[in-house]
């Protein structure tokens, strides 16, 4: 099993609201403790204005994602152990603490720093970013490197899937690319309503200023790996995991790398994304079919499924002591 994580952009108005009062919403009061923000109130009241700020859209994503996955490990016992777990940029936190790598109060702490440095950056160095539909990933680099020897600045910030891809920069360089990208085939083209260029060099002042909260954080060996968004490779916890988290902020996600790493690599058959929306679910159905998916996002989706079976290729990733719990009502993406 792997656990995945979506990040910023999942977020919506309201999005707390069917876990208010369930066991797990004690930690949304806690991450308004440790954050010194009203946390609760993003959560249930804010509205889609609010929320597209970028500290804001952070730290609420990340905290729904801790009260989710809390009741998540009470329903789905082998969730407590997962072979992997990996986050979409903003969610690679919410991996580390669901891998025991990062605490909770940390992970509070290193998301609201991220957030609040980012959107700094945002106002200082504007930019905007857009999604390339249709079109491989090295065709989208070849037309970000044309804009770019033409003077441009716009880099590849997300390689979601073979056919999806993210373009980041200055507004003008970006429509250029994106335009670019048309003429070499893109079937569409998706602007991102965000005043920033997340993943690319632009950010290097946001990655400078995030630097010390990730030196502060303590970084444990945990219970699982968790796949890098920067090299798509799985890691335990290690003293290069504040070095990571900074070149992710300038460094593209390399989702469908690390999606085939988890299935291919890892042996994952079972990806259970947790938080709000499905956009992972959707992307690992094109990336790797072959592997059963599940989304839970809201507490009707809570439900018991089988553990993974040991492989007679390696029997060791398995937890013997994990249950296996059977039930009719699976909700799994084929």
């Amino acid at each position: 099993m792997a656990l995945t994580f979506p990040g910023q952009g999942a977020q919506q108005p309201g999005m707390g609201r069917p876990w208010a009062g369930r066991p797990g919403w004690f930690l949304a009061e806690r991450a308004a403790e440790v954050s010194g923000r009203d946390v609760v109130e993003l959560l249930l009241h804010a509205d889609e204005e609010a929320l597209r700020r970028t500290d804001n859209a952070q730290l609420a994503t990340f905290v729904l994602e801790m009260v989710i996955l809390h009741e998540v490990r009470h329903a789905l016992p082998a969730a407590r152990r997962p072979v992997v777990c990996a986050g979409h940029s903003l969610g690679e936190y919410a991996a580390l603490v669901a891998a025991g790598v990062v605490g909770f109060d940390d992970g509070v702490r290193l998301v609201a720093a991220r957030g609040e440095a980012m959107r700094t950056a945002c106002a200082t160095e504007p930019g905007t970013m857009a999604v390339v539909l249709g079109l491989s990933p090295e065709l989208v680099e070849q037309a970000a490197v044309g804009v770019r020897d033409d003077g441009g600045r716009v880099w590849v910030a997300n390689l979601n899937s073979p056919q999806q891809s993210v373009i980041s920069g200055e507004s003008g360089s970006v429509a250029r690319c994106a335009g670019a990208a048309q003429a070499l085939g893109a079937l569409r083209i998706v602007s991102i309503p965000v005043g920033g260029a997340f993943h690319t060099p632009l950010m290097r002042p946001a990655a400078h200023a995030f630097a010390r909260a990730a030196l502060s954080a303590e970084f444990r060996p945990g219970h699982a790996p968790v796949v890098a968004n920067v090299d798509a490779r799985p890691h335990r916890g290690t003293d290069a995991w504040p070095h990571r988290l900074g070149q992710q902020i300038t460094g593209p996600v390399r989702w469908a790398e690390s999606v085939r790493t988890m299935a291919d690599e890892l042996y994952c058959d079972m990806f259970v994304e947790i938080g709000p929306g499905r956009t992972l679910t959707g992307l690992a159905r094109k990336i790797t079919p072959q592997v059963s998916r599940l989304t839970i996002s809201e507490p009707g989706q809570l439900v018991a499924v089988p553990a993974p079976a040991p492989s007679a290729a390696d029997s060791s990733t398995v937890d013997a002591a994990t249950p296996s719990l059977r039930t009719s009502s699976v909700r799994s993406a084929a």
